[in-house]
Protein backbone atom coordinates (compact mmCIF):
# COMPACT_ATOMS: atom_id res chain seq x y z
CA UNK A 1 0.00 0.00 0.00
CA UNK A 2 1.13 3.39 -0.81
CA UNK A 3 0.74 7.02 1.32
CA UNK A 4 0.05 10.18 -1.14
CA UNK A 5 0.83 13.40 0.87
CA UNK A 6 -0.19 16.96 0.30
CA UNK A 7 -2.99 16.55 -2.43
CA UNK A 8 -4.31 20.09 -1.57
CA UNK A 9 -7.89 20.45 -3.54
CA UNK A 10 -10.50 23.36 -3.33
CA UNK A 11 -12.90 23.65 0.34
CA UNK A 12 -15.82 22.93 -1.92
CA UNK A 13 -14.63 20.61 -4.28
CA UNK A 14 -16.50 17.76 -5.83
CA UNK A 15 -16.18 14.79 -4.28
CA UNK A 16 -14.98 12.89 -7.70
CA UNK A 17 -12.10 15.83 -7.81
CA UNK A 18 -9.91 13.34 -4.65
CA UNK A 19 -9.66 10.89 -6.81
CA UNK A 20 -9.19 11.91 -10.11
CA UNK A 21 -6.10 13.96 -7.92
CA UNK A 22 -4.84 10.79 -6.68
CA UNK A 23 -4.79 8.94 -10.65
CA UNK A 24 -3.27 12.21 -11.45
CA UNK A 25 -0.52 12.10 -8.95
CA UNK A 26 0.17 8.15 -9.54
CA UNK A 27 0.03 8.55 -13.51
CA UNK A 28 -2.32 5.78 -13.50
CA UNK A 29 -5.79 4.83 -14.72
CA UNK A 30 -8.93 4.22 -12.29
CA UNK A 31 -8.81 0.56 -13.57
CA UNK A 32 -4.75 0.10 -11.85
CA UNK A 33 -6.19 1.34 -8.76
CA UNK A 34 -8.13 -1.12 -6.40
CA UNK A 35 -8.65 1.39 -3.89
CA UNK A 36 -8.04 4.61 -1.38
CA UNK A 37 -8.90 5.79 1.82
CA UNK A 38 -8.26 9.37 3.05
CA UNK A 39 -5.69 8.58 6.11
CA UNK A 40 -5.85 12.45 6.78
CA UNK A 41 -7.59 15.75 6.42
CA UNK A 42 -6.31 19.49 7.41
CA UNK A 43 -7.75 23.04 6.10
CA UNK A 44 -5.45 25.42 5.17
CA UNK A 45 -6.79 28.58 5.95
CA UNK A 46 -3.91 30.95 5.60
CA UNK A 47 -5.52 32.50 2.26
CA UNK A 48 -9.00 32.65 3.21
CA UNK A 49 -10.13 33.82 0.31
CA UNK A 50 -9.06 30.75 -0.97
CA UNK A 51 -9.53 27.98 1.90
CA UNK A 52 -7.92 24.96 0.60
CA UNK A 53 -8.38 21.03 2.19
CA UNK A 54 -4.86 18.64 2.35
CA UNK A 55 -5.11 15.03 2.43
CA UNK A 56 -2.95 12.56 2.82
CA UNK A 57 -4.44 8.90 1.28
CA UNK A 58 -3.39 5.14 1.02
CA UNK A 59 -3.90 3.43 -1.80
CA UNK A 60 -3.87 0.21 -3.01
CA UNK A 61 -2.95 -0.60 -6.48
CA UNK A 62 -2.56 -3.92 -8.61
CA UNK A 63 0.89 -3.48 -9.86
CA UNK A 64 2.59 -1.78 -6.70
CA UNK A 65 5.61 -2.03 -7.45
CA UNK A 66 5.55 -0.81 -11.25
CA UNK A 67 3.92 2.48 -9.95
CA UNK A 68 6.40 2.63 -7.71
CA UNK A 69 9.49 2.33 -9.92
CA UNK A 70 8.04 4.52 -12.28
CA UNK A 71 7.41 7.23 -9.73
CA UNK A 72 10.49 6.53 -7.82
CA UNK A 73 12.21 9.84 -6.60
CA UNK A 74 8.64 12.18 -6.81
CA UNK A 75 7.55 13.86 -3.44
CA UNK A 76 5.10 12.79 -1.67
CA UNK A 77 4.62 9.00 -2.42
CA UNK A 78 5.77 6.23 -0.34
CA UNK A 79 4.97 2.90 1.34
CA UNK A 80 2.39 3.15 4.09
CA UNK A 81 4.09 2.79 7.05
CA UNK A 82 2.69 -0.35 9.10
CA UNK A 83 0.11 1.14 12.00
CA UNK A 84 -1.13 -1.95 13.51
CA UNK A 85 -0.80 -2.87 16.65
CA UNK A 86 1.19 -5.82 17.88
CA UNK A 87 0.99 -6.89 21.52
CA UNK A 88 4.29 -7.00 23.32
CA UNK A 89 3.38 -10.53 25.36
CA UNK A 90 0.61 -12.42 26.78
CA UNK A 91 0.08 -13.48 30.26
CA UNK A 92 0.82 -17.19 31.19
CA UNK A 93 -1.11 -19.89 31.82
CA UNK A 94 -2.03 -19.90 35.44
CA UNK A 95 -1.07 -16.81 36.26
CA UNK A 96 -2.11 -15.62 39.66
CA UNK A 97 -1.17 -12.23 40.29
CA UNK A 98 -3.25 -9.13 39.18
CA UNK A 99 -1.95 -6.07 38.62
CA UNK A 100 -3.79 -2.78 40.14
CA UNK A 101 -4.91 0.39 38.61
CA UNK A 102 -5.71 3.31 40.25
CA UNK A 103 -7.85 5.76 38.42
CA UNK A 104 -10.30 5.04 35.12
CA UNK A 105 -9.90 7.99 33.09
CA UNK A 106 -8.18 7.70 29.56
CA UNK A 107 -4.71 6.48 31.29
CA UNK A 108 -6.55 4.11 33.11
CA UNK A 109 -8.72 3.05 30.46
CA UNK A 110 -5.97 2.32 28.23
CA UNK A 111 -3.91 0.79 30.69
CA UNK A 112 -7.07 -1.58 32.16
CA UNK A 113 -7.88 -2.13 27.89
CA UNK A 114 -4.04 -3.23 26.70
CA UNK A 115 -3.78 -5.51 29.99
CA UNK A 116 -7.21 -7.15 29.15
CA UNK A 117 -6.64 -7.91 26.35
CA UNK A 118 -3.46 -9.18 26.92
CA UNK A 119 -4.61 -11.72 29.33
CA UNK A 120 -3.47 -9.85 32.65
CA UNK A 121 -7.47 -9.35 34.41
CA UNK A 122 -6.57 -5.97 36.19
CA UNK A 123 -8.35 -4.66 38.94
CA UNK A 124 -9.10 -1.31 38.42
CA UNK A 125 -10.00 0.68 41.51
CA UNK A 126 -11.97 4.01 40.89
CA UNK A 127 -12.47 6.38 43.60
CA UNK A 128 -15.80 7.85 41.56
CA UNK A 129 -18.50 6.52 40.61
CA UNK A 130 -19.52 4.95 37.33
CA UNK A 131 -20.15 7.70 34.48
CA UNK A 132 -23.90 7.93 34.37
CA UNK A 133 -24.41 8.29 37.93
CA UNK A 134 -21.19 10.72 38.22
CA UNK A 135 -22.71 12.90 35.26
CA UNK A 136 -25.77 13.40 37.57
CA UNK A 137 -23.40 14.48 40.54
CA UNK A 138 -21.92 16.34 38.26
CA UNK A 139 -24.79 18.30 37.11
CA UNK A 140 -25.91 18.79 40.74
CA UNK A 141 -23.19 21.04 40.92
CA UNK A 142 -24.06 22.83 37.44
CA UNK A 143 -27.58 22.99 37.90
CA UNK A 144 -27.98 23.13 41.82
CA UNK A 145 -24.57 24.18 43.49
CA UNK A 146 -24.43 20.81 45.62
CA UNK A 147 -20.23 19.59 44.85
CA UNK A 148 -20.54 15.87 45.78
CA UNK A 149 -16.34 15.39 46.42
CA UNK A 150 -15.87 12.34 45.38
CA UNK A 151 -17.80 12.38 42.26
CA UNK A 152 -17.67 15.53 39.60
CA UNK A 153 -15.74 16.60 36.47
CA UNK A 154 -12.57 15.45 38.13
CA UNK A 155 -13.12 11.88 39.75
CA UNK A 156 -15.03 8.95 38.29
CA UNK A 157 -15.52 6.83 35.39
CA UNK A 158 -13.58 8.80 32.26
CA UNK A 159 -11.44 10.99 34.21
CA UNK A 160 -11.68 14.52 33.59
CA UNK A 161 -11.79 14.24 29.93
CA UNK A 162 -14.82 13.15 30.09
CA UNK A 163 -16.37 16.53 30.75
CA UNK A 164 -14.35 18.28 28.15
CA UNK A 165 -14.00 18.79 24.19
CA UNK A 166 -13.49 15.87 23.78
CA UNK A 167 -9.84 16.81 21.97
CA UNK A 168 -8.11 13.75 20.18
CA UNK A 169 -4.64 15.33 19.47
CA UNK A 170 -1.63 15.82 20.50
CA UNK A 171 2.07 17.26 20.13
CA UNK A 172 3.89 13.82 21.65
CA UNK A 173 6.18 12.05 19.08
CA UNK A 174 4.58 8.59 18.73
CA UNK A 175 6.89 6.81 16.54
CA UNK A 176 4.72 3.15 16.77
CA UNK A 177 1.15 4.80 16.08
CA UNK A 178 -0.11 4.71 19.31
CA UNK A 179 -2.82 7.36 18.90
CA UNK A 180 -3.90 5.43 15.99
CA UNK A 181 -4.62 2.63 18.62
CA UNK A 182 -6.08 4.84 20.75
CA UNK A 183 -8.48 6.28 18.03
CA UNK A 184 -9.32 2.83 16.85
CA UNK A 185 -10.28 1.31 20.03
CA UNK A 186 -12.31 4.79 20.38
CA UNK A 187 -14.07 4.02 17.15
CA UNK A 188 -14.71 0.16 18.13
CA UNK A 189 -16.59 1.68 20.74
CA UNK A 190 -18.59 3.57 19.26
CA UNK A 191 -17.01 7.18 18.61
CA UNK A 192 -17.40 9.08 15.52
CA UNK A 193 -15.02 6.73 12.16
CA UNK A 194 -14.04 10.37 11.17
CA UNK A 195 -11.47 10.98 13.96
CA UNK A 196 -9.48 8.67 12.30
CA UNK A 197 -8.76 11.17 9.36
CA UNK A 198 -9.87 14.69 10.24
CA UNK A 199 -7.19 17.47 11.91
CA UNK A 200 -7.82 18.07 15.62
CA UNK A 201 -10.44 15.88 15.86
CA UNK A 202 -12.82 15.24 18.89
CA UNK A 203 -15.45 13.38 20.57
CA UNK A 204 -17.73 15.90 22.53
CA UNK A 205 -18.69 14.79 26.17
CA UNK A 206 -22.51 12.99 25.40
CA UNK A 207 -20.50 10.65 22.96
CA UNK A 208 -17.86 9.92 25.36
CA UNK A 209 -20.23 8.57 27.87
CA UNK A 210 -21.34 6.12 25.64
CA UNK A 211 -17.72 5.08 24.66
CA UNK A 212 -16.73 5.19 28.05
CA UNK A 213 -19.16 1.95 28.91
CA UNK A 214 -18.51 0.40 26.32
CA UNK A 215 -15.05 0.10 26.76
CA UNK A 216 -15.76 -0.78 30.22
CA UNK A 217 -17.51 -3.96 28.69
CA UNK A 218 -14.46 -5.10 26.83
CA UNK A 219 -12.48 -5.21 29.47
CA UNK A 220 -14.57 -6.85 32.10
CA UNK A 221 -15.73 -9.53 29.39
CA UNK A 222 -12.08 -10.11 29.05
CA UNK A 223 -11.83 -11.20 32.89
CA UNK A 224 -11.26 -7.65 34.04
CA UNK A 225 -12.59 -5.92 37.42
CA UNK A 226 -13.40 -2.16 37.69
CA UNK A 227 -14.98 -1.25 41.04
CA UNK A 228 -15.84 2.58 41.66
CA UNK A 229 -16.22 4.07 44.93
CA UNK A 230 -13.16 2.59 46.01
CA UNK A 231 -10.82 4.84 46.76
CA UNK A 232 -7.18 3.50 47.78
CA UNK A 233 -6.28 4.69 51.40
CA UNK A 234 -2.89 3.44 51.46
CA UNK A 235 -0.12 1.82 49.17
CA UNK A 236 1.74 -1.43 51.00
CA UNK A 237 5.98 -0.41 50.49
CA UNK A 238 8.07 -3.04 51.89
CA UNK A 239 11.67 -2.35 51.46
CA UNK A 240 10.70 -0.20 48.67
CA UNK A 241 8.48 -2.81 46.95
CA UNK A 242 5.02 -2.22 46.23
CA UNK A 243 3.07 -4.94 48.20
CA UNK A 244 -0.44 -4.22 47.31
CA UNK A 245 -2.98 -0.90 48.58
CA UNK A 246 -5.43 -0.76 51.14
CA UNK A 247 -9.22 0.28 49.68
CA UNK A 248 -12.13 0.82 52.00
CA UNK A 249 -10.24 -1.36 54.18
CA UNK A 250 -9.74 -3.99 52.22
CA UNK A 251 -5.53 -5.23 51.57
CA UNK A 252 -5.68 -6.20 47.98
CA UNK A 253 -2.29 -7.51 47.25
CA UNK A 254 -0.24 -7.01 44.10
CA UNK A 255 3.35 -6.19 43.32
CA UNK A 256 2.70 -4.18 40.40
CA UNK A 257 0.49 -1.08 40.61
CA UNK A 258 -0.32 1.52 37.85
CA UNK A 259 -0.63 5.32 39.31
CA UNK A 260 -3.05 6.84 36.65
CA UNK A 261 -5.26 9.08 39.48
CA UNK A 262 -4.90 12.23 37.45
CA UNK A 263 -4.02 15.60 38.14
CA UNK A 264 -6.61 16.58 41.07
CA UNK A 265 -6.07 13.79 43.38
CA UNK A 266 -4.68 16.06 45.72
CA UNK A 267 -5.30 13.59 48.67
CA UNK A 268 -3.62 11.01 47.31
CA UNK A 269 0.02 12.79 46.67
CA UNK A 270 -0.42 13.50 49.96
CA UNK A 271 -0.67 9.88 50.95
CA UNK A 272 2.34 9.10 48.53
CA UNK A 273 4.60 12.14 50.00
CA UNK A 274 3.59 10.89 53.06
CA UNK A 275 4.50 7.11 52.17
CA UNK A 276 8.34 8.30 50.84
CA UNK A 277 7.88 7.96 47.02
CA UNK A 278 9.49 10.76 45.21
CA UNK A 279 7.89 13.88 44.32
CA UNK A 280 8.99 16.57 42.83
CA UNK A 281 7.26 20.35 42.42
CA UNK A 282 6.66 21.08 38.66
CA UNK A 283 5.51 24.33 36.93
CA UNK A 284 2.00 24.39 35.96
CA UNK A 285 -0.44 27.83 34.06
CA UNK A 286 -2.61 29.53 36.28
CA UNK A 287 -5.64 32.30 34.35
CA UNK A 288 -8.77 32.56 32.93
CA UNK A 289 -11.83 31.44 30.86
CA UNK A 290 -12.08 33.61 28.07
CA UNK A 291 -15.55 34.19 26.04
CA UNK A 292 -16.34 35.43 22.67
CA UNK A 293 -19.01 35.17 20.20
CA UNK A 294 -18.32 32.32 18.09
CA UNK A 295 -19.18 34.16 14.86
CA UNK A 296 -16.00 36.54 15.78
CA UNK A 297 -13.35 33.64 16.11
CA UNK A 298 -14.62 31.59 12.80
CA UNK A 299 -14.76 35.41 10.72
CA UNK A 300 -11.22 36.26 11.94
CA UNK A 301 -9.78 32.51 11.17
CA UNK A 302 -12.27 31.65 7.89
CA UNK A 303 -13.17 35.01 6.27
CA UNK A 304 -15.93 34.33 3.59
CA UNK A 305 -16.06 30.69 4.39
CA UNK A 306 -17.23 31.11 8.04
CA UNK A 307 -19.99 29.02 8.65
CA UNK A 308 -19.03 26.19 5.79
CA UNK A 309 -19.94 22.89 7.99
CA UNK A 310 -16.57 21.45 6.77
CA UNK A 311 -14.56 23.88 8.14
CA UNK A 312 -17.21 23.44 11.66
CA UNK A 313 -16.58 26.16 14.10
CA UNK A 314 -12.74 27.59 14.28
CA UNK A 315 -10.56 27.29 17.05
CA UNK A 316 -7.07 28.88 17.93
CA UNK A 317 -3.96 28.78 19.52
CA UNK A 318 -2.28 31.86 20.87
CA UNK A 319 0.69 32.85 22.74
CA UNK A 320 2.56 36.22 23.83
CA UNK A 321 5.84 36.98 25.96
CA UNK A 322 5.46 39.63 28.12
CA UNK A 323 7.83 42.09 29.60
CA UNK A 324 7.65 41.11 32.91
CA UNK A 325 9.07 38.00 31.42
CA UNK A 326 5.92 35.65 32.16
CA UNK A 327 4.34 33.87 29.23
CA UNK A 328 0.51 34.31 28.21
CA UNK A 329 -1.42 31.46 25.87
CA UNK A 330 -4.36 30.17 25.21
CA UNK A 331 -5.31 26.33 26.98
CA UNK A 332 -7.85 24.13 25.89
CA UNK A 333 -9.95 26.04 23.39
CA UNK A 334 -13.65 24.78 23.06
CA UNK A 335 -15.27 26.14 20.02
CA UNK A 336 -18.91 26.55 20.34
CA UNK A 337 -18.85 25.43 23.95
CA UNK A 338 -19.53 26.38 27.69
CA UNK A 339 -17.42 27.40 30.46
CA UNK A 340 -17.93 24.78 33.41
CA UNK A 341 -17.67 24.09 36.81
CA UNK A 342 -14.66 21.69 37.80
CA UNK A 343 -13.70 22.04 41.34
CA UNK A 344 -13.32 18.71 43.49
CA UNK A 345 -12.56 20.20 46.93
CA UNK A 346 -15.66 22.55 48.93
CA UNK A 347 -15.48 25.72 49.18
CA UNK A 348 -13.14 26.59 46.32
CA UNK A 349 -14.06 27.65 42.56
CA UNK A 350 -12.45 26.08 39.48
CA UNK A 351 -13.67 26.66 36.00
CA UNK A 352 -12.57 24.21 32.42
CA UNK A 353 -14.07 24.17 29.21
CA UNK A 354 -16.35 21.60 27.56
CA UNK A 355 -17.79 21.39 24.20
CA UNK A 356 -20.59 18.54 22.90
CA UNK A 357 -19.87 17.12 19.33
CA UNK A 358 -21.88 20.03 17.56
CA UNK A 359 -19.77 22.08 19.07
CA UNK A 360 -23.06 25.03 18.22
CA UNK A 361 -23.11 27.22 21.15
CA UNK A 362 -22.87 30.68 20.43
CA UNK A 363 -19.66 31.26 22.70
CA UNK A 364 -15.97 30.34 22.40
CA UNK A 365 -14.19 29.67 25.06
CA UNK A 366 -10.46 28.83 25.70
CA UNK A 367 -8.07 29.14 29.12
CA UNK A 368 -5.75 32.13 28.98
CA UNK A 369 -3.46 31.55 31.54
CA UNK A 370 0.25 32.65 32.78
CA UNK A 371 3.37 30.13 33.43
CA UNK A 372 3.58 29.66 37.05
CA UNK A 373 7.15 28.63 38.00
CA UNK A 374 7.89 26.23 41.17
CA UNK A 375 10.09 29.36 42.89
CA UNK A 376 6.79 31.37 43.11
CA UNK A 377 4.93 28.73 45.75
CA UNK A 378 5.06 29.49 49.10
CA UNK A 379 6.51 26.89 50.87
CA UNK A 380 9.02 25.96 48.06
CA UNK A 381 11.50 23.83 47.90
CA UNK A 382 10.90 21.98 51.18
CA UNK A 383 7.59 20.98 50.10
CA UNK A 384 7.26 19.11 46.64
CA UNK A 385 3.09 19.60 47.49
CA UNK A 386 3.84 23.06 47.30
CA UNK A 387 2.38 23.99 44.37
CA UNK A 388 -0.73 21.71 45.04
CA UNK A 389 -1.38 24.42 48.15
CA UNK A 390 -0.72 27.11 45.50
CA UNK A 391 -3.66 26.51 43.99
CA UNK A 392 -5.92 26.32 46.66
CA UNK A 393 -4.92 29.51 47.35
CA UNK A 394 -6.35 30.63 44.11
CA UNK A 395 -9.54 28.45 43.82
CA UNK A 396 -10.63 29.58 47.46
CA UNK A 397 -10.40 33.21 46.40
CA UNK A 398 -12.23 32.85 43.56
CA UNK A 399 -15.17 30.67 45.81
CA UNK A 400 -15.06 33.85 47.84
CA UNK A 401 -15.22 36.65 45.19
CA UNK A 402 -18.31 34.56 43.59
CA UNK A 403 -20.08 34.55 46.83
CA UNK A 404 -19.05 31.62 48.27
CA UNK A 405 -22.02 29.79 46.54
CA UNK A 406 -20.31 28.30 43.51
CA UNK A 407 -20.56 31.34 41.59
CA UNK A 408 -17.32 32.24 39.48
CA UNK A 409 -16.27 35.83 39.55
CA UNK A 410 -16.24 37.50 35.90
CA UNK A 411 -15.30 40.21 34.78
CA UNK A 412 -15.68 42.05 31.34
CA UNK A 413 -12.49 42.09 29.13
CA UNK A 414 -12.46 45.55 28.37
CA UNK A 415 -12.77 46.48 32.46
CA UNK A 416 -10.23 44.02 33.36
CA UNK A 417 -7.61 46.14 31.05
CA UNK A 418 -8.94 49.00 32.26
CA UNK A 419 -8.52 47.80 36.09
CA UNK A 420 -12.42 48.54 36.90
CA UNK A 421 -14.85 46.22 38.23
CA UNK A 422 -17.75 44.92 36.13
CA UNK A 423 -21.12 46.00 37.69
CA UNK A 424 -22.92 44.09 34.93
CA UNK A 425 -22.57 42.45 31.75
CA UNK A 426 -22.79 42.80 27.78
CA UNK A 427 -23.55 41.20 24.79
CA UNK A 428 -21.57 38.27 25.81
CA UNK A 429 -23.71 36.18 27.74
CA UNK A 430 -21.23 33.50 30.02
CA UNK A 431 -21.77 30.30 29.99
CA UNK A 432 -21.07 28.67 32.86
CA UNK A 433 -23.20 27.21 35.45
CA UNK A 434 -24.34 27.67 38.17
CA UNK A 435 -23.78 31.20 37.38
CA UNK A 436 -21.16 34.21 37.77
CA UNK A 437 -20.67 37.22 39.96
CA UNK A 438 -19.49 40.58 38.21
CA UNK A 439 -16.87 41.90 40.42
CA UNK A 440 -13.23 42.97 39.82
CA UNK A 441 -10.22 39.89 39.27
CA UNK A 442 -7.63 41.91 40.06
CA UNK A 443 -7.09 40.22 42.68
CA UNK A 444 -8.12 36.49 41.49
CA UNK A 445 -4.45 36.11 40.77
CA UNK A 446 -1.20 36.89 41.89
CA UNK A 447 -0.27 40.67 40.70
CA UNK A 448 2.31 39.41 38.25
CA UNK A 449 -0.28 37.35 36.58
CA UNK A 450 -2.81 40.02 36.75
CA UNK A 451 -0.20 42.44 35.10
CA UNK A 452 0.78 39.74 32.29
CA UNK A 453 -2.89 39.07 31.41
CA UNK A 454 -3.52 43.35 31.16
CA UNK A 455 -0.59 43.03 28.72
CA UNK A 456 -1.30 40.43 26.91
CA UNK A 457 -5.06 40.00 25.45
CA UNK A 458 -5.19 43.38 23.92
CA UNK A 459 -1.46 42.25 22.49
CA UNK A 460 -3.37 39.14 20.95
CA UNK A 461 -6.33 41.47 19.46
CA UNK A 462 -3.30 41.62 16.81
CA UNK A 463 -3.59 37.97 16.07
CA UNK A 464 -7.39 38.29 16.52
CA UNK A 465 -9.12 40.99 15.43
CA UNK A 466 -11.59 42.02 18.71
CA UNK A 467 -9.90 39.14 20.98
CA UNK A 468 -9.78 41.96 23.37
CA UNK A 469 -13.39 43.38 22.64
CA UNK A 470 -14.95 45.01 25.52
CA UNK A 471 -17.94 42.40 26.27
CA UNK A 472 -15.69 39.91 26.33
CA UNK A 473 -16.48 37.79 29.59
CA UNK A 474 -13.28 36.25 32.16
CA UNK A 475 -14.07 33.99 34.46
CA UNK A 476 -11.95 33.14 37.28
CA UNK A 477 -10.11 30.83 38.00
CA UNK A 478 -8.28 28.62 35.64
CA UNK A 479 -5.64 26.77 37.69
CA UNK A 480 -6.34 22.32 36.95
CA UNK A 481 -4.03 23.26 33.48
CA UNK A 482 -1.72 20.26 34.94
CA UNK A 483 -0.15 19.12 37.47
CA UNK A 484 1.64 20.70 40.11
CA UNK A 485 3.77 17.36 40.87
CA UNK A 486 5.74 15.32 39.34
CA UNK A 487 5.82 11.39 40.26
CA UNK A 488 9.34 10.81 38.43
CA UNK A 489 9.81 7.21 36.32
CA UNK A 490 12.74 4.99 35.30
CA UNK A 491 13.38 3.79 32.00
CA UNK A 492 11.33 0.91 33.33
CA UNK A 493 8.00 3.19 34.03
CA UNK A 494 8.96 2.59 37.71
CA UNK A 495 9.12 4.94 40.21
CA UNK A 496 12.69 5.94 40.89
CA UNK A 497 12.83 4.91 44.59
CA UNK A 498 9.39 2.53 44.51
CA UNK A 499 9.62 -0.83 42.75
CA UNK A 500 6.25 -2.11 41.25
CA UNK A 501 4.96 1.39 41.24
CA UNK A 502 3.60 2.96 37.60
CA UNK A 503 3.32 6.44 37.98
CA UNK A 504 1.16 7.12 34.65
CA UNK A 505 -0.79 9.85 32.59
CA UNK A 506 -1.36 13.60 33.62
CA UNK A 507 -1.23 13.28 37.46
CA UNK A 508 2.50 11.86 37.23
CA UNK A 509 3.08 14.52 34.76
CA UNK A 510 3.76 12.26 31.69
CA UNK A 511 0.85 13.18 29.77
CA UNK A 512 -1.50 16.36 28.49
CA UNK A 513 -4.79 15.78 27.72
CA UNK A 514 -6.94 12.52 26.69
CA UNK A 515 -4.72 10.89 23.82
CA UNK A 516 -1.31 11.32 25.03
CA UNK A 517 -3.05 10.05 28.09
CA UNK A 518 -3.92 6.83 26.61
CA UNK A 519 -0.72 6.23 24.98
CA UNK A 520 1.12 6.56 28.20
CA UNK A 521 -1.79 4.02 29.76
CA UNK A 522 -0.44 1.40 26.87
CA UNK A 523 3.10 2.19 27.46
CA UNK A 524 3.17 1.70 31.29
CA UNK A 525 0.60 -1.45 30.16
CA UNK A 526 3.43 -2.78 28.01
CA UNK A 527 5.86 -2.52 31.07
CA UNK A 528 3.86 -4.13 33.61
CA UNK A 529 3.07 -6.24 31.24
CA UNK A 530 6.84 -7.34 30.85
CA UNK A 531 7.74 -7.60 34.35
CA UNK A 532 5.03 -9.64 35.14
CA UNK A 533 6.00 -12.05 32.45
CA UNK A 534 9.68 -12.09 33.75
CA UNK A 535 9.20 -13.04 37.67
Amino acid sequence: MLRLTEIKLPLDHPEPALLAAVLDRLKISESELIRFTVFKRSPDARKKHNILLIYSVDVELRDEAGVMKKLQGVPHIGPTPDMDYKFVTTAPAGQKERPIIIGFGPCGILAALTLAQMGFKPIVLERGKAVRERTQDTWGLWRKSTLNPESNVQFGEGGAGTFSDGKLYSQIKDPRFLGRRVLTEFVKAGAPPEILWVNRPHIGTFKLVGMVERIRAEIESLGGEIRFQSKVDELVIEDHQVRGVVVNGELLPSNHVILAVGHSARDTFQMLHNKGVYIEAKPFSMGFRIEHPQSLIDTCRYGPAAGNPILGAADYKLVHHCKNGRSVYSFCMCPGGTVVAATSEEGRVVTNGMSQYSRNERNANAGIVVGIEPKDYPGYPENPLAGMEFQRIWETRAFELGGRNYNAPAQLVGDFVAGKPSTELGSVIPSYKPGVTPTDLSTALPDYAIEALREAIPALSRQIRGYAMHDAVLTGVETRTSSPIRIKRGPDYQSLNTRGLYPAGEGASYAGGILSAGVDGIEVAEAVALSMVSK
